[in-house]
Formats: C-alpha cells, sequence, structure tokens
C-alpha cells in the first residue's frame, strides 16, 4: 500500500504542475455552470420543478470526454521519457504501480466531484422545501463510480502506447463503444441484446442511480470494469518485461 500511495501522491501533485489539469477543472466547472444556468433558466419559463438530474446528467457526459484528456499522460509519458524502465526495476509490483497511476487521476477527479457540490447546495436554496437529498447521494455515488470506470479504462488505453494523443482517441474509443452499445442492444433484442444492454455504461447509471435507486447489479459492474480494465493495464505492463 506504501508504494501505491506514494505513486498517487506523486501524480496527484504533477497534475497540478501541469497547464492540461487546471483546463480540464476550469472546463469541467464552465460548462457545468452554464448548462445550470439554461436548465434553471428553462424550468422557471415551464414552471417545473428542478431537481439534482439537471447536473447529473451532463457531468456524466461531460467525464466522458474530459477524462481521456487527464488519463493519456499517466504511463504514455513513463514510456516516452524511458522512466516507465527505471520504475520497473524498482521493487515495486506492476498492480502497484497500475493502481496508484489510477488513484492519483481518481483523487485529483473526486476534486473536481467535490467542487460540483455547489449546484445542489445552489438548488437547495432556490427550491421550496429543498431537493431530494437521497437523490443527490445516489447520483454522486453514481457519479464516482463511473468516474473510477472511465480512469480505469484510461490507465490501461496508457500502457499500449507511449504516444499521448494515440491513448487519448483509444481511451475515448473504448468508452464511446461502451457508452453507445446499449442502443443497438435495445434493437437486436434476445441474448445478444441483453448482454449488449448490460454492458452498455449509460443505462447502469441514467436506470438507477439517475433515480435515487442503488442496485447490487449495478455497483458489480462498475467495479468489475475498473478492476479488470486495471487488470489489463497490469497485463500489459508485465508483458513489456518479457520483450
Amino acid at each position: 500500500m506504501r508504494n501505491i500511495w506514494t505513486i498517487a501522491k506523486r501524480e496527484l501533485r504533477q497534475y497540478f504542475n501541469s497547464p492540461i489539469a487546471y483546463a480540464v477543472m476550469f472546463l469541467v466547472m464552465l460548462v457545468q455552470g452554464l448548462i445550470f444556468y439554461v436548465n434553471y433558466y428553462f424550468s422557471t419559463l415551464q414552471q417545473y420543478v428542478p431537481d439534482i438530474r439537471m447536473v447529473l446528467s451532463p457531468m456524466v457526459t461531460i467525464f466522458l470526454f474530459t477524462t481521456p484528456a487527464i488519463t493519456m499522460r499517466l504511463l504514455a509519458d513513463e514510456q516516452k521519457t524511458g522512466t516507465l524502465e527505471v520504475l520497473m526495476t524498482k521493487p515495486i509490483r506492476d498492480w502497484e504501480l497500475i493502481v496508484g497511476k489510477w488513484l492519483g487521476a481518481f483523487l485529483f477527479y473526486l476534486m473536481i466531484i467535490v467542487f460540483t457540490w455547489v449546484y445542489p447546495l445552489i438548488l437547495s436554496f432556490m427550491v421550496k422545501p429543498g431537493i431530494d437529498l437521497g437523490l443527490v447521494l445516489s447520483g454522486y455515488l453514481g457519479i464516482i463510480l463511473i468516474v473510477a470506470a472511465f480512469i480505469a479504462v484510461g490507465v490501461f488505453a496508457s500502457s499500449l502506447f507511449s504516444n499521448q494523443i494515440a491513448v487519448f482517441f483509444t481511451t475515448l474509443g473504448i468508452l464511446l463503444v461502451f457508452w453507445l452499445i446499449d442502443y443497438p442492444g435495445q434493437a437486436f433484442g434476445g441474448v445478444a441484446g441483453s448482454v449488449m444492454q448490460y454492458l452498455g455504461l449509460t443505462g447502469h447509471f441514467f436506470n438507477s442511480f439517475y433515480n435515487g435507486v442503488i442496485e447490487l447489479k449495478d455497483l458489480i459492474y462498475y467495479l468489475s470494469m475498473t478492476i479488470f480494465a486495471l487488470f489489463l493495464g497490469s497485463a500489459s505492463i508485465e508483458s513489456r518485461r518479457w520483450r
């Protein structure tokens, strides 16, 4: 655990030494703020009571497109500069390196998620007698789980290439496949359709956490996806020892 925490702290520190991290934080808060304002404005015109879902839905989409930018340098930069080979000679297991990189990025995103709590706080003052706290908690739990999976996929993609641009598009491509796969699954039906719907990222969020429901199958899905992606990343790093 000491190695994992050391790597995670190093990664978190490097984020704040990089302009990309500040740009992502600014972009997330800016876009989220604009969408929040527009949604609240239309809720007053159409006279319906807004809830936290006007924050959760765009947040997931924003994280889908910003996560590849944050994770693209995690291992690709180490490979490009040659420091990955140095790390592999140290008493650090491959899985500790992968989990440490993932944890550093995950902690950075947790900070952004904490900042977005300003929106439910604003809503709680604007809506009488207040917003549904259960919906807020389940929604944010879903956000944390889906971001954990996003980052794990990014770490895996970063273990494959030394080029950050290649990592960015690979990560985005994998995430988009899982993001969209449940739509053709609904059209196909049968066993194949059911499998495709289960593999879809969006259904496990919008059918449960987004509606204030926490189901074990959805928790297992996101945790399994995170662990499996980290396992693939560890296997990718381990394979380098045999080249």
